[in-house]
């Protein structure tokens, strides 16, 4: 697929990377850039550098309602992008709060599920389209101090396993994008290295372009994922031995 004149939805568009993914699209020339919020009003700023291409609306995707309406609404999609997402930095056992794990599955895993089979019906009937869906090299392996999250990351990203399957023949391409620590407000607490949102935003098109299902933006994600292929148990020791530090 070449972004050139695509038409996408960006979900969680006002996000800390949702601002980078507008601004990806707009460079790589897009038509059109749905730019979906629970509060459309805060796109306001960048919708107003491009008014033409830039359209704000309002999309929740723990609400079925709301994105069956936009479903309807926006049937010209071909190129969607799962971008919201939510975390609380949550061990499981020490910190746990229900309340939060709800939110991350609802968020992470249910409503990209949910964006899913909104959009699938109307990428076929553009021709097959594509799936961009922002995950994480913790969805491979726990990170225990973010336990909650990591799990809600995993069950998305074995989801979208079994979307890219059953959609394989209406030839819709499903993308996972797995990076490392990405520089955002998010992951403020967190040490470097970091990897800078413009950089997975440029990975994640540039497999679009490409036909990648899978990427890891960023030289931490690209040697975990060496290390998680080598020795996947090994990993998941070394994971678990920062709760000691």
């Amino acid at each position: 697929m070449q972004l050139q004149g695509a038409i996408a939805l960006v979900t969680g568009a006002n996000g800390g990377i949702g601002q980078y993914y507008i601004q990806g699209l707009q460079a790589a020339g897009a038509t059109r850039i749905y730019a979906g919020a629970r509060n459309p009003d805060s796109l306001r700023k960048i919708a107003a550098t491009d008014p033409d291409r830039i359209i704000p609306i309002p999309l929740d995707i723990t609400d079925e309602s709301s994105v069956r309406a936009a479903a309807e609404a926006y049937s010209d999609v071909n190129l969607l992008i799962n971008n919201a997402g939510v975390g609380f930095n949550q061990r499981l056992v020490a910190d746990i709060n229900f309340d939060k794990v709800r939110s991350e599955i609802e968020v992470n895993y249910l409503g990209t599920l949910r964006m899913c089979l909104a959009f699938a019906p109307v990428l076929k009937a553009n021709g097959g389209g594509v799936i961009v869906n922002m995950l994480t090299i913790l969805a491979k392996v726990n990170f225990p101090l973010n336990a909650s999250y990591c799990a809600s990351k995993a069950a998305a990203l074995l989801a979208i396993q079994g979307i890219r399957a059953e959609l394989a023949a209406q030839k819709t391409l499903v993308v996972g994008v797995m990076p490392g620590t990405v520089d955002t407000g998010m992951s403020k607490d967190f040490p470097p290295p970091k990897v800078a949102p413009e950089e997975v935003v440029r990975a994640a098109l540039q497999a679009v372009i490409g036909e990648v299902e899978d990427v890891y933006p960023g030289e931490q994600a690209q040697e975990m994922q060496a290390q998680l292929l080598q020795d996947p148990k090994a990993v998941e020791k070394w994971m678990a031995g920062i709760l000691a530090k």
